[in-house]
């Protein structure tokens, strides 16, 4: 059975946009490179960026779904993201330096209830990934498809937010390798733990609406859980068409 990386995708800003890319270089105890470098710190969070903190620090699809629509552009050399959203017109900004920018133009898409966002801060340390620990998540497209079936139509693959994707092999086979080592291109990962999921994954990325059950879907599998989350045990180039192969 040949496994085979299909997609690759970072997150700038933590919840507030996707990106795909051809390939990435990854680096032994790392994120995904630019991956979560960012995220957005709401009113009631002290969170500076000098050390990791949760996701409850910050501004997330879970509380505001609207965020799920945004998609994003980083030019590496200048650091500077642009981000797109159906409801909004394009934003291009320096998140180090001009995070009042993302604040005004994401304001209205945090519900009132909500706590209301307030700075951009960049991860000193490593991104603001959901693990205490530098991780990749590395999704299952056939798993996709069993919760596709099970759900009855079609879904994005970026309901998941997750970084690398690869196609065929089994369903939930990847929960099946954790404490394992998996070879993709030139990089070793080692996969250490399941990813729990959240209603962020009830949002659109088409449209930021609710509109689909997923975390009852997956109760129907007997968990809540997609994609697994990965340390880069050994680092190296991984690329769109590379084998993933379990050590």
């Amino acid at each position: 059975m040949t496994r085979t990386v299909s997609e690759i995708w970072r997150h700038p800003i933590k919840s507030h946009g996707r990106e795909s890319v051809a390939q990435v270089l990854l680096e032994a105890g790392k994120m995904l490179p630019w991956d979560r470098t960012w995220a957005v710190a709401h009113e009631m969070s002290e969170a500076d960026g000098s050390e990791w903190v949760s996701c409850r620090n910050f501004s997330i699809g879970t509380k505001a779904p609207e965020l799920g629509a945004i998609r994003a552009k980083l030019d590496e050399a200048t650091g500077r993201v642009t981000l797109s959203h159906p409801k909004r017109p394009d934003l291009t900004f320096d998140p180090d330096r001009e995070g009042d920018k993302l604040i005004a133009w994401t304001d209205g898409f945090i519900p009132e209830s909500r706590a209301q966002s307030v700075r951009v801060v960049r991860g000193q340390r490593q991104g603001f990934c959901d693990s205490d620990f530098p991780s990749v998540t590395l999704c299952n497209a056939a798993s996709h498809r069993a919760v596709e079936e099970r759900i009855g139509h079609a879904l994005s693959r970026q309901r998941w937010r997750g970084n690398i994707w690869f196609d065929g092999g089994a369903a939930w086979e990847e929960f099946e390798w954790i404490g394992s080592d998996v070879r993709i291109g030139d990089a070793v990962l080692r996969l250490r733990e399941r990813t729990d999921r959240c209603l962020a994954t009830h949002n659109n990325p088409d449209t930021g609406a609710r509109d689909a059950q997923i975390l009852e879907t997956l109760d129907s599998f007997g968990h809540r859980d997609f994609s697994v989350r990965a340390e880069v045990i050994t680092g190296g180039r991984v690329a769109a068409g590379d084998e993933v192969t379990p050590l």
